[in-house]
C-alpha cells in the first residue's frame, strides 16, 4: 500500500443482494444496514425493534467464501447495529431475497405450523432459521433454542416457532438452487457462481470510502492497518460494533474516521501451540467460542448465554477485551486464565498480561493508535479445574450482574494455584486478590473455602443499579465460590441444561 494519505482515495462500496452487485459511491460511514434496507431501497420486510441487537426483528444473513472449506458460509446479523460499508465484497440477504418463484421452504415452514400472528418479529425469526437451515441439517433442540435466542416474540409464543424449525427440512426445495437446498449438501453450480460474483469483488488495496468529510478505511492486512493508525492515530478502531454501533443508534453520534478490522487475515486466524491458543483480534465471538470450548469444556455452558448468535457472528473476541465494559461476559474467564495481549502500534507490538490492562471505568493501557492483535490463552493441564458461571435476569440474551470465572490446580489435597475472577463487582473485571491470597497453599476443603469467601468482601465494593443491588452482588459473588468447591468436588453436580421440557 502507498504510505500517502488514504483520505484522498474514494471507493465504492460494492456487495451483493439478490443476485445483483449493489454499488454505492455516496454512503455514509455511519449508516446501518437497516437504515439502508429499509429507508433507500423499501425493502420493508426487514423491522426495526430495539435499534440495539436485543429483539432480532432486524435479523438479516451475510454470506462469504469459507476459503477453508471452499463453501459458502452464511451467518444471521443484526442489521439496525451493522454499517453499510461492512458489507463489502459480501452477499446480503433479507427476507424478501428468500421468495423467488415459490415461498421457501424456512417460510412454508411458518406457515404450516402457524408460526406467526401479529407478524412484526417474523421476518426475524424467518432469517435466523435461514441460517440455521444453512449451517445444520440435523440441529437438536440445544441448537434450534441457540438460533432462535436473539429474536423476540410476544404473541405468538415460541413452540409453534421451534416446531417450524423443525419441519422446515421436510419441505421440498422450491428450487435446485443454494438458498433452497438445506446444509449438507454437495457443492452445486449456482453455490460455485456466487462464490466466484463475490471473488470478483475482492480488493488489492485498503477499502476508503468519504462522505461529506467522514472516512471509511478497511485495510486488507497488518501492514496497511499500521499504516493507517500511524497516519489516523486518533480513528475510532471498528471491530464487529455491537457496542460502537450503539453510540449512532442510541446516542445519534456521528464518527468521523472509523478503521475496519474485519478484513484483515492475519487478525482472523487462530492457532494452538503446545502451550496456548492464540486468537486474533477479528476472530468473531462464534469462531472464538468454538475453539476455547473445545479446549475448555466447562465454558460451554457460559458461552451459551453469551450474548445470541447474530451478536456473537458479528462480534469480536478482541472488541470484547478492548471495549473495557466491567460485565464483558469473556474478561473474568480470561483474567482467570492468566491471558495476554499482544498489542500493535504501528509496525511495533509489546505484551501486556489481561491482568494489566485495564486501568479505570472503560479506560484501558492501548495508546493512541495502538490495538490488541492477538488474545493468548495458556492451554490447561491435565490437573486443572475451570469454572465460569453467569447470573442474570434472563437465561438468553441478557447481561451480566455477576460472571465469576475459577481456575484451580491441587498438588494432593493442597492449593497449588487459583484464580478467582469476576465482572459485575467493579468498575473492571478483575482478580480477587484477597481471596486469591486466603486460597494459596492451604487445603481445598469448605472451611478454608468459606473463609475465602469472607475475603471476598475485601476485593470488591459493588454499586446498585437497574441489573442487581450492592448486598444481591456481595452474596452472590461469595455464593459462586462456594459452588464452584462444591462442583469441584463432586458435591454439587455441574449444571446441565436440557431442552422441551
Amino acid at each position: 500500500m502507498n504510505s500517502g494519505d488514504m483520505s484522498v482515495y474514494r471507493d465504492t462500496v460494492r456487495f451483493v443482494l439478490d443476485g445483483r452487485v449493489v454499488e454505492l459511491r455516496d454512503v455514509d460511514p455511519n449508516r446501518t444496514v437497516l437504515q439502508f434496507l429499509r429507508e433507500d431501497l423499501r425493502l420493508t420486510g426487514t423491522k426495526e425493534g430495539c435499534a440495539e441487537g436485543d429483539c432480532g426483528a432486524c435479523t438479516v444473513v451475510i454470506a462469504d467464501v469459507d476459503e477453508a472449506s471452499g463453501r459458502l458460509r452464511a451467518r444471521a446479523i443484526n442489521s439496525c447495529i451493522c454499517f453499510v460499508p461492512t458489507l463489502d465484497g459480501r452477499e446480503l440477504f433479507t427476507v424478501e431475497s428468500l421468495a423467488g418463484h415459490d415461498l421457501h421452504p424456512v417460510q412454508r415452514a411458518m406457515i404450516t405450523q402457524h408460526g406467526s400472528q401479529c407478524g412484526f418479529c417474523t421476518p426475524g425469526f424467518v432469517m435466523s432459521l435461514f441460517a440455521l437451515y444453512k449451517t445444520n441439517p440435523q440441529p437438536s433442540r440445544r441448537d434450534i433454542d441457540d438460533a432462535l435466542a436473539g429474536n423476540l416474540c410476544r404473541c405468538t409464543g415460541y413452540r409453534p416457532i421451534i416446531s417450524a424449525a423443525t419441519s422446515m427440512y421436510r419441505e421440498a426445495p422450491a428450487d435446485n438452487d443454494w438458498m433452497s437446498a438445506p446444509a449438507g449438501g454437495e457443492v452445486g453450480d449456482d453455490e460455485r457462481c456466487r462464490m466466484k460474483r463475490l471473488r470478483a469483488l475482492g480488493r488489492d488495496r485498503p477499502l476508503a470510502v468519504e462522505w461529506q468529510q467522514r472516512h471509511f478505511f478497511s485495510p486488507r492486512s497488518l501492514d496497511e492497518l499500521a499504516t493507517l493508525t500511524e497516519q489516523y492515530p486518533r480513528a475510532t478502531v471498528l471491530a464487529g460494533g455491537t457496542d460502537l454501533a450503539l453510540r449512532v443508534t442510541k446516542q445519534s453520534h456521528e464518527f468521523d474516521m472509523l478503521i475496519y478490522l474485519g478484513n484483515i487475515e492475519e487478525l482472523k486466524s487462530v492457532g494452538v501451540t503446545d502451550t496456548r491458543l492464540e486468537i486474533g483480534a477479528a476472530v468473531s465471538l462464534s469462531d472464538a467460542m468454538t475453539l476455547i470450548v473445545k479446549h475448555f469444556p466447562f465454558l460451554e455452558a457460559l458461552f451459551l448465554r453469551f450474548a445470541s448468535p447474530p451478536i456473537r457472528n458479528a462480534a469480536t473476541l478482541g472488541g470484547n477485551v478492548a471495549n473495557g465494559s466491567p460485565i464483558g461476559d469473556s474478561m473474568p474467564a480470561l483474567l482467570a486464565l492468566d491471558a495476554e495481549l499482544v498489542l500493535r502500534r504501528g509496525h511495533s507490538t509489546r505484551m501486556v498480561p489481561l491482568a494489566g490492562f485495564y486501568t479505570g471505568y472503560r479506560k484501558t493501557a492501548l495508546l493512541p493508535g495502538e490495538i490488541v492483535e492477538r488474545i493468548l490463552i495458556p492451554l490447561p493441564t491435565a490437573t486443572e479445574q475451570i469454572r465460569s458461571y453467569k447470573v442474570s435476569k434472563r437465561f438468553d440474551q441478557d447481561i451480566s450482574a455477576v460472571c465469576g470465572a475459577y481456575r484451580l490446580r491441587l498438588a494432593g489435597d493442597t492449593i497449588d494455584e487459583v484464580r478467582v475472577a469476576y465482572g459485575g463487582m467493579a468498575e473492571i473485571p478483575r482478580r480477587a486478590r484477597h481471596c486469591e491470597q486466603a486460597l494459596a497453599g492451604q487445603a481445598w476443603t469448605e472451611p478454608v473455602v468459606r473463609s475465602a469467601m469472607r475475603a471476598l468482601d475485601l476485593d470488591f465494593t459493588p454499586i446498585d443499579d437497574m441489573r442487581a443491588t450492592r448486598d444481591y452482588r456481595q452474596e452472590v459473588c461469595r455464593n459462586l465460590l462456594l459452588r464452584f468447591f462444591l462442583q469441584s468436588t463432586g458435591a454439587q453436580a455441574d449444571e446441565v441444561y436440557t431442552y422441551g421440557r
